[in-house]
């Protein structure tokens, strides 16, 4: 043991000044990411919370043999006494103590970037931010004391922003700048534009280069609510603390105020389970009965917590980021139920884009947790395990045993929870808790069904093209010698393609006389099942039209709605003093690949 006169206390900011690479400052690529992702992460925090659409600038220009980074937002902006604890003091955070989804909790992040910079280049933090309340901005330089955990002033002065309100933070860093790579600060920002599709992100790099994500909605995610912590949830030292720091004066108050899905009947349970009376003083129950409460939680039922406290992406809106970001010709996303594990809700979505513009080998994953991008430790991940043990074969992809699969395909993954179970203090990956695994497992699978159907569809649908290229190429020389033989006249070939096709067939016949236009259009179905569906013809000038929907608004639009067994044709006519807008009939509710003389509603 050493002497007694060597022990001395060292505050937090001293330990991870020692043990950077615990927050992850590893090294010195890695160390730029980090340092964007807390500025970040904070900014859309602040935005999202405050109701206001995130329009994020991110800069890194090189400043002599390091890089100086800067990030701006449009939030509500900070507190000018607020401001050093904020940036210059660790562990000092305002979500720490609420059981709710959220980026950050710890109050480490932000912090951590600025003790990183003063650590690799002896530069300040500037920080500038201003709320809507202030008339000018407050620009503060300011370090970390080390030895105190405490933010040290160097200058405060005001100045004139163009922000209405929002934060800026300069940091000068020792880093390593790298693009054509998983691990960069662009594919970093890419998938969080992904994830935070109402987000704009523009991101200048090194060399000028200026990347821009737009925002793809405008529906600002509804913020989580804070809940109280479940019993299931519960250890036997916070129980403890609980217990020792309630305000409540009797235990049966304390279990129903301090717990979440408590009331009077569930209380009165864990009492009679516990061998309490309910009127016991808290302050006084120690250890022993600490436990016997314990034990009693384990053997009663509660109602899950309540999901309020999540914040999912939504299906539509993940498929709408994928579809936006790649291009693919497939897109399917599904957001699974809210469950539990040891009291946390946490729920799981995913979404998988197929085909057009993707054209990797080997399927992508974009892992997220709370809607923050995990760029490292990709096979330590329990997102990565659970793709790794789907079969994929089963859905159309090719995968060797154990591994991801492959084919021109990404996979999105996000986990969202009130507490994220990660491997390390970088957060990073995600530890493989059962219950998470199983509902990623569920989520896979069930976006790989959809899959299959895609590219079995697709399949059938190439087949038919094929056949169908062949019966016209061959079909119009067979009936030209036909005719010619007979001595008849030549024959509309196109619905006897549909017909032996089985398609549903459109065609559109004219007359004018005296500057009316007659228009007959005669649709077939030549399926082997009943269609319902609407047909529009677009107009401009006076049209009459029989049982049709007639409307105007700059133009005319005529519109029939249709229910057509196999093999019944209907005839449509109506009269005009114009001209006809669209080329072809128009139609809404019939998949494209089945329309032969028509064309699809584009919405």
């Amino acid at each position: 043991m050493s002497e007694g006169g060597k022990h001395r206390e060292i505050s937090v900011a001293e330990f991870f000044e020692k043990n950077r690479h615990i927050l992850g400052y590893a090294n010195p690529s890695k160390a730029i990411i980090t340092v964007v992702k807390e500025a970040v992460d904070n900014a859309l925090d602040a935005c999202e919370e405050a109701g206001i659409l995130p329009d994020i600038f991110v800069r890194i220009t090189k400043v002599d043999n390091h890089f100086k980074v800067t990030v701006e937002d449009n939030g509500p902006g900070i507190e000018r006494e607020q401001i050093p604890r904020v940036f210059g003091k660790l562990l000092y955070g305002s979500r720490f103590h609420e059981i709710r989804q959220s980026r950050g909790q710890q109050g480490i992040g932000i912090s951590a970037a600025v003790l990183y910079a003063q650590l690799t280049t002896g530069k300040p933090a500037v920080v500038v931010s201003k709320t809507v309340r202030d008339e000018k901005a407050t620009k503060m330089v300011l370090y970390i004391n080390t030895k105190k955990n405490e933010p040290e002033i160097v200058e405060v002065v005001e100045e004139d922003w163009y922000m209405p309100s929002g934060t800026k933070i300069e940091l000068e860093i020792a880093g390593s700048y790298v693009r054509e790579r998983k691990q960069s600060v662009l594919e970093y920002l890419r998938e969080t534009s992904v994830i935070n599709p109402h987000a704009k992100i523009t991101f200048v790099e090194p060399d000028g280069t200026i990347n821009e994500f737009d925002r793809v909605t405008d529906e600002i995610p509804a913020a989580p609510k804070s809940i109280k912590p479940h019993p299931h949830g519960i250890e036997l030292g916070t129980l403890m603390n609980m217990l020792k720091t309630s305000k409540a004066t009797t235990l049966k108050k304390f279990l129903k105020d301090e717990f979440v899905r408590v009331g009077d009947k569930i209380a009165d349970d864990v009492l009679r389970r516990a061998g309490f009376s309910g009127t016991e003083n808290i302050h006084e129950m120690g250890r022993d009965e600490a436990v016997k409460l314990l034990e009693a939680f384990r053997n009663t039922d509660f109602l899950p917590p309540p999901t309020d406290c999540l914040s999912p992406i939504g299906e539509k809106m993940i498929a709408r980021s994928l579809m936006a970001e790649y291009s693919p010709e497939f897109v399917f996303a599904v957001t699974r139920r809210p469950k539990v594990y040891s009291g946390h809700p946490f729920l799981v979505e995913v979404g998988i884009a197929y085909g057009g513009e993707i054209k990797t080998e080997k399927v992508a994953v974009l892992r997220y947790a709370n809607k923050i991008p995990l760029l490292y430790q990709q096979g330590g991940c329990a997102i990565t395990k659970a793709v790794e043990n789907v079969n994929w074969k089963t859905y159309g992809l090719m995968q060797n045993r154990g591994e991801l699969p492959s084919g021109p395909a990404v996979i999105l993954v996000h986990v969202a929870s009130t507490n994220i179970p990660y491997t390390s203090e970088s957060k990073e990956a995600i530890a493989a808790i059962p219950e998470i695994m199983d509902e990623t497992r569920l989520a896979l699978q069930e976006a790989g069904r959809k899959l299959k159907e895609y590219i079995e569809r697709k399949s059938r649908q190439q087949k038919k093209k094929k056949k169908e290229e062949m019966i016209s190429k061959v079909l119009p020389l067979i009936a030209k010698k036909v005719c010619e033989v007979l001595e008849k006249d030549p024959i509309e070939i196109d619905k006897i393609v549909a017909r032996i096709m089985g398609y549903l067939y459109a065609e559109r016949e004219m007359a004018e006389k005296d500057g009316v236009k007659e228009v007959v259009l005669r649709i077939s179905n030549f399926t082997r099942s009943k269609k319902e569906f609407k047909v529009f013809e677009m107009c401009s000038g006076d049209v009459e039209a029989e049982g049709a929907k007639v409307s105007s608004s700059g133009f005319t639009t005529i519109s029939w709605n249709l229910t057509l067994k196999p093999g019944e044709e209907v005839e449509l006519r109506y009269t005009l003093k114009g001209r006809i807008l669209n080329r072809k009939p128009l139609f809404d509710g019939v998949d494209r690949e089945v329309l032969s003389g028509g064309e699809v509603m584009n919405y």
